[in-house]
């Protein structure tokens, strides 16, 4: 891996690609990163068919970003993920120490609740148990709502698709592992809303601001009917807050000889 490795986020679940579910991960994940200063880098959604999902670790596995997976860890038929992960790395699953003494504890708490005796050799107590299975050589991941842990395996880290419980193991994940790459400054945008000009003829200007300021990224997005400014281009600038400054005085500054008029500058 990289001293600053890039985030990336796979979404499993047919219920997503169905429509059945909307996912909420993606937005919610964009703001964990950027609370911390960090960005995402990519995002892929696959349904629970086993064949594509190794497909998608396997490439997450030999590449160097930090990608987290939601969904599909549970013990029911329709749940691949940590089958699919042993199989991408060509290892054998086994039951976790740690997590099988979480989930035990959480069968017991569950007992207690139900003011019922925990069985710990009944049939749907030792299928629970599968939850724990990983591929060899994981690491636990804390699970503060129920206490049924996800796992990583080095820079991929799996997490089930709850939402309440997936985004406290990622901020755990990113607080416990990542922190070094936390950023106070953080990445910042500086943007402007921009009239009568085309996206043709604002790209050499675009291509100079990057070119001039290494770790920035200009971005381009027309809108043809939007309901405060309608057709317009929102011109601006994203990266590390310490550059963008110069980086956005040069773009207004190319701005002014387009003859184009002006609207608002947004800061986000």
């Amino acid at each position: 891996m990289t001293a600053s490795p890039a985030f990336g986020l796979i979404i499993v679940g047919d219920e997503i690609l169905s429509g059945k579910r909307a996912d909420k991960h993606l937005s919610k994940v964009i703001e964990l990163l950027g609370a911390r200063g960090l960005a995402l880098a990519w995002a892929e959604y696959v349904g629970d068919d086993p064949a594509r999902i190794a497909a998608v670790l396997k490439r997450a596995f030999a590449g160097g970003d930090v990608v987290f997976s939601t969904g599909g860890i549970g013990a029911t038929p329709d749940d691949h993920t940590r089958q699919c992960a042993a199989a991408a790395l060509g290892v054998p699953l086994a039951l976790h120490p740690e997590a099988e003494a979480l989930i035990r504890e959480r069968m017991q708490d569950t007992a207690r609740e139900q003011g019922v005796p925990y069985e710990p050799d009944r049939p749907d107590n030792v299928h629970r148990l599968n939850m724990g299975v990983f591929p060899a050589g994981a690491s636990i991941i804390p699970n503060p709502y129920n206490k049924i842990p996800g796992f990583s395996v080095g820079h991929v880290h799996f997490l089930p698709g709850f939402p309440v419980m997936a985004w406290p193991m990622i901020e755990w994940v990113l607080d416990t592992r990542y922190a070094h790459l936390a950023r106070p400054a953080g990445v910042s945008e500086r943007s402007v809303i921009v009239f009568g000009a085309m996206e043709a003829s604002l790209t050499p200007l675009m291509e100079a601001v990057e070119r001039d300021h290494p770790g920035v990224k200009v971005f381009s997005l027309p809108s043809v009917d939007h309901p405060q400014y309608g057709r317009h281009i929102e011109l601006g600038v994203k990266g590390d807050a310490a550059r963008l400054d110069a980086a956005y005085a040069q773009l207004r500054t190319g701005l002014d000889g387009f003859g184009a008029r002006i609207g608002p500058e947004l800061v986000r």
